[in-house]
């Protein structure tokens, strides 16, 4: 038999970067006490320092919140609390707080003839905070997997943006509660009316549009209340075993993995025997609680609820992200494990090298920390002639890689260099097989018979004045031409390309925000591979080829592109104390070549009189000196070189 659970509402907030969404999480916890005025401080539930920094949210945070709402007539048009005229009307949240647990409040809810007490009045929110970024947008599904509902935030001064209407089709497929929220009304440059009509139009004339400022609190406690009254709450089957859903999972190197849970059926207990159904693994709770947003510890967790499980597994490899947790290793034959979530794997490919060698060992052994928090992130041994040990990192996007490498700074304290992204490309021998990656310099070209790229459909929203700017862009990067919408009454529209992926990959969003002087927004898909004739250019410095600049073009371009190529290296990649010759090559075909001359030190400088030989000594030994390193090519290398650089002109 199904029921509801009346008292609990899982829900997320949609928006797009910069949008307000941590601001409005805020105010919740400031709002419902789940968090006290004074300790709150801006993005809270933000704990990596790399969001902090960007301003953005990497990581999604659960946190549980107990609230009040300020009227129950409203909320029980279905009888759901109360079914009493003489409590109906009350202003529970005001009065609860007031006289918590206390005889009167007691005695006025037997006097109802029901039994509301404090605890009847309490709705138990469930937030999920999630990432707003294009390359995080896994983490979003990740978390409407888990809820019944969402906030869709938007930002008054800017409107709907590509990355929100994206994850707004996610949220519609999953049959979730949307609630639309038009966010900084405070502000002078809002545009509140414009952007509330946006909304009409993309959910529906008659859809109810609540209006906000997260910043001063306007509108939140109205929302809240909004929140219990419209989400739907969890459902169950009484019947049922436990069944949990893992949405996420994280290291702690003194308890091991801990899984993000939510049950979907049945009960979570403390100290049981669970089992993953995909990796097939058994384990134990040795504790399970909440998000408070810190753990807190329960003897249990009911169906609906959403918390965390401590296990006394080690690696974080034997915890799939969207697995079904449950407790018999002997699963029933009707048992159905829950569906819809597929395992993120990386989508872009960099080389990570140390800058100075001989930190290697520290270098390796914190990316082994890093990987045990973050399941999208892969890592391989890698060698370069130029830059020595090294690893090739696998991501989400372009910012992933960036947000790895600022951890390893500031969290670890070791510089790295990291190259250009890359994707994987798919390769069809002549004897028919089939070959997808990303490592270039492991396929022999000469038994290629095709090569299929990578594609992506990107949607661009935009101010239509920007349209032919952004058109003769994507035109440059080998984009073809789907669509144009026009976004309700606005003087907006919605741009459909497909172009390489590798272009979305290698700052193609910021290309795209320089041309449209920052008013436009990106979301991609990825949408197969298409073979396309295509040749690789291999880069060359200091006479070594340096496979992590190396790339596959169109063959029709390859000229102009490798000579760019060539010239942006020239310009980014600082002298050194020897000559550097850089060039591009198809086979053995140089087709570009640029000198970077050497930088003389002044070797003369603290030499003052004496014989004209001591002079020529030091010269003479400068000179050595600079051709053993010519022969060596150790190169000094700034860390952020390669992005600078760019994978294609």
């Amino acid at each position: 038999m199904n029921k509801n659970i009346p008292k609990i509402r899982n829900f997320c907030i949609i928006a797009h970067i910069d949008h307000g969404k941590s601001t409005l999480a805020d105010r919740f916890l400031e709002i419902t006490k789940t968090v006290s005025k004074d300790k709150i401080i801006p993005q809270f539930l933000d704990r990596l320092e790399a969001e902090r920094e960007h301003g953005i949210t990497i990581k999604m945070q659960p946190v549980q919140m107990r609230w009040f709402p300020a009227h129950l007539e409203t909320l029980n048009s279905k009888s759901e609390i109360l079914n009493n005229d003489q409590i109906r009307n009350i202003n529970v949240r005001n009065k609860s707080l007031e006289f918590r647990d206390s005889p009167a409040h007691n005695a006025l809810a037997c006097e109802a003839g029901g039994n509301l007490g404090f605890a009847s009045s309490e709705f138990i929110l469930n937030l999920i905070d999630t990432p707003g970024h294009i390359d995080f947008s896994y983490e979003v599904s990740r978390a409407l997997k888990a809820v019944e509902g969402a906030i869709l935030l938007v930002d008054a001064t800017q409107g709907i943006q590509a990355q929100t209407l994206s994850v707004l089709e996610m949220a519609k497929s999953l049959g979730l509660k949307i609630i639309p929220v038009v966010n900084k009304i405070d502000l002078v440059q809002a545009e509140t009316e414009k952007v509330t009509k946006e909304l009409k139009g993309l959910l529906g004339k008659n859809a109810k549009v609540s209006q906000i400022s997260a910043k001063t609190g306007q509108g939140v406690e109205e929302l809240l209340d909004r929140l219990v009254a419209e989400l739907p709450s969890p459902s169950f089957k009484k019947e049922n075993a436990l069944k949990a859903l893992i949405f996420d999972a994280n290291f702690d190197p003194h308890r091991g993995v801990i899984a993000y849970v939510r049950i979907f059926e049945g009960e979570l207990k403390e100290k049981e025997k669970i089992y993953l159904a995909g990796t097939k693994i058994s384990s134990t709770a040795l504790e399970i609680g909440i998000f408070g947003p810190d753990f807190k510890p329960k003897t249990k967790l009911l169906t609906g609820e959403i918390g965390y499980v401590v296990t006394d597994l080690k690696r974080i490899s034997q915890v799939l992200i969207g697995d079904t947790l449950t407790y018999s290793p002997t699963l029933k034959p009707n048992f159905k494990v829950i569906e819809g979530f597929k395992k993120p794997q990386p989508r872009v490919f960099a080389s990570l090298y140390p800058q100075d060698e001989n930190e290697y060992p520290k270098l390796r052994k914190f990316l082994e920390i890093l990987s045990l928090s973050d399941s999208a992130f892969k890592k391989s041994l890698e060698f370069s002639p130029l830059l020595g040990r090294g690893f090739k990192v696998g991501a989400l996007g372009s910012l992933h890689l960036k947000i790895i490498q600022e951890r390893l700074e500031k969290e670890f304290h070791i510089n790295t260099v990291l190259t250009t992204p890359q994707v994987a490309y798919k390769f069809i021998l002549d004897t028919k097989k089939e070959i997808i990656t990303d490592r270039l310099d492991e396929i022999d070209f000469s038994h290629v018979k095709k090569i299929l790229e990578p594609k992506a459909k990107i949607k661009i929203i935009t101010p239509s004045k920007f349209q032919g700017q952004i058109s003769d862009l994507l035109v440059n990067k080998r984009g073809k031409y789907i669509n144009t919408e026009y976004l309700s009454e606005s003087q907006r529209i919605i741009l459909e390309y497909e172009l390489p992926f590798s272009q979305v990959a290698s700052g193609l969003y910021e290309e795209i925000l320089s041309v449209s002087s920052g008013f436009a927004s990106m979301s991609y898909e990825i949408s197969g591979f298409k073979e396309e004739d295509l040749v690789l250019i291999e880069i060359s410095i200091a006479n070594k080829i340096f496979s992590p600049l190396s790339f596959l073009t169109d063959r029709k371009k390859a000229y102009p592109i490798a000579k760019k190529k060539i010239e942006k290296i020239k310009k980014f990649l600082p002298q050194q104390l020897f000559e550097v010759e850089i060039k591009a090559q198809i086979g053995a075909k140089i087709i570009a070549k640029e000198k970077i001359p050497a930088l003389r030190k002044d070797v003369l400088a603290k030499l003052y009189g004496g014989d004209r030989t001591r002079k020529d000594k030091l010269l003479e030994k400068q000179k050595a000196g600079k051709k053993r390193m010519k022969q060596l090519g150790n190169l000094s290398l700034p860390s952020d070189i390669f992005f600078k650089i760019g994978q294609e002109i």
